[in-house]
């Protein structure tokens, strides 16, 4: 490796690297938000938390590769630029192309390792993170009673405790309604205070009550419309919870497996050629057992040859009832055929829909490799041609650039999933809209173009002055 190569290099890594902890870290906060209610207040541990967030940054990678790549080459140049080194090196005698050549021999192996990591770790990473949060979902927040408020947290009861001591153990004036018989309130309990303790490796809890009342509601198994109230005090009380319900259990990964998410291409396409087989059959199949909703009359003398009666010979028939009844067939016999073509429609289009969304799955892994190549297109180009390094104007530039690249994806996605476009065309369209644009970035800085440079609107507005003038002067 030649020194000029590991110099631009070494100038490069350290914005790469940096830009992608911080683009990592904003997807990931801006990610979990959406499931920040069902993360706290569970007592999960610090190892749950950090496991679960590991996964969610692999899944966040292939996001976050292209907008590193963007922003780190667009800084690389542009402090080079900034700092007359880019100038120094072209004085020597050296292309700008060879000048650009070790990133984009380190785009190349990034957009490779980019398509690697999306086919065979993200499908790993997010069958490991969404069945964890499912589990996480599933539990019961950590015990909390608030005061004056019914806490339902443990199963079978509902409990009120109008104040709560700063120890956390020691509860005043509560409420107990239990539910465990299926028979609704028939059973109250009643107490002026009552202190809770974890027991059994906190498996259980243990609510012991003091000076309190005990309200049930019965009824005579010999009398059935009769009831029966007992009212029992006591001045120390004791009631076991179990605490099973607030455990996370681990829900099996296989059961994950199937979505998509967790798919790789070789299995994406298996999932499409599938869906696309059933969909074929159906296709094949309805016109078929549509006919059994058609009633054939056959010709006089040739029973070979079936022939389906016209309205006008139904009318034609001297029998006013039978024409009546024959009406009556023909048109629920209209309206089951409708029926079932519509929902059979509705089915096709639903596999169709699905079938395109394991598509644009697979494409996916495609179009996002290649997207840190263009963005290396766009960014080292760019970057030579503003001549600003920093974290100030070339971020700017790159987020715009970006902002279009997602706001087409979606768009693109979208309509491949609707049908509207081949699935092909709306995942590409994205890298198709933004690639001209690396490749005329490209030729302005390989030209020493002064494009947006903050001489060049004057500049060329002068231009088109003198030559509006000149064409004025000729024509007089």
């Amino acid at each position: 490796m030649k020194k000029l190569d590991k110099f631009i290099l070494q100038s490069f890594f350290g914005p790469f690297f940096l830009t992608y902890s911080i683009v990592v870290f904003i997807l990931l906060c801006q990610y979990i938000l959406r499931y920040f209610q069902d993360l706290i207040g569970k007592n999960l541990g610090a190892e749950v938390y950090a496991e679960l967030f590991s996964y969610f940054a692999l899944n966040m990678t292939p996001i976050a590769l292209p907008l590193s790549m963007l922003i780190s080459s667009l800084m690389t140049y542009g402090n080079l630029g900034e700092h007359f080194e880019l100038t120094a090196i072209k004085s020597s005698g050296i292309s700008l192309i060879r000048i650009i050549v070790p990133v984009f021999i380190f785009a190349l192996c990034l957009t490779g390792f980019s398509y690697f990591f999306n086919d065979r770790v993200v499908p790993f990473a997010n069958l490991k993170a969404y069945s964890l949060l499912y589990d996480i979902k599933q539990k019961k927040p950590t015990l909390d009673f608030k005061e004056g408020a019914f806490y339902n947290g443990l199963p079978g009861y509902s409990i009120k405790v109008n104040k709560e001591f700063p120890d956390g153990k020691t509860l005043k004036d509560i409420i107990i309604y239990n539910h465990t018989k299926g028979m609704g309130n028939t059973e109250i309990i009643i107490a002026d205070s009552g202190i809770m303790n974890m027991i059994s490796n906190d498996r259980f809890l243990s609510l012991q009550l003091f000076n309190g009342i005990n309200y049930s509601e019965m009824a005579d198994p010999n009398k059935p419309n009769s009831q029966e109230f007992v009212r029992s005090k006591f001045g120390k009380s004791r009631i076991i919870f179990s605490l099973e319900s607030f455990n996370m259990s681990r829900t099996k990964e296989e059961l994950f497996q199937s979505n998509k998410l967790m798919r790789n291409t070789k299995e994406l396409q298996h999932d499409v050629d599938s869906l696309k087989k059933e969909e074929n059959n159906i296709t094949q199949v309805l016109p078929n057992i549509g006919k059994s909703y058609f009633m054939y009359n056959f010709h006089p003398g040739d029973t070979t040859k079936p022939y389906k009666p016209s309205l006008a010979f139904v009318y034609r028939q001297p029998d006013s009832t039978a024409t009546a009844r024959l009406l009556d067939i023909a048109i629920n016999s209209a309206r089951n055929m409708r029926s079932y073509t519509v929902s059979y429609t509705e089915r096709i289009k639903n596999l169709q829909r699905e079938s395109n969304s394991f598509e644009v799955e697979k494409q996916r892994k495609y179009t996002q490799a290649v997207a840190c190549f263009i963005m290396f297109l766009i960014g080292a180009p760019l970057g030579a041609i503003i001549k600003r390094g920093g974290l100030g104007f070339p971020v700017i530039v790159s987020i715009t650039f970006f902002i279009i690249y997602y706001v087409i994806s979606v768009m693109g996605e979208k309509l491949a999933i609707e049908g509207i476009l081949t699935v092909s065309e709306g995942m590409w369209l994205a890298n198709c809209v933004l690639i001209p644009f690396g490749l005329w970035f490209m030729n302005k800085a390989r030209n020493d173009s002064r494009l947006l440079e903050l001489d060049f609107i004057p500049m060329y507005y002068s231009k088109i002055s003198e030559f509006v003038i000149s064409k004025i002067r000729t024509k007089k």
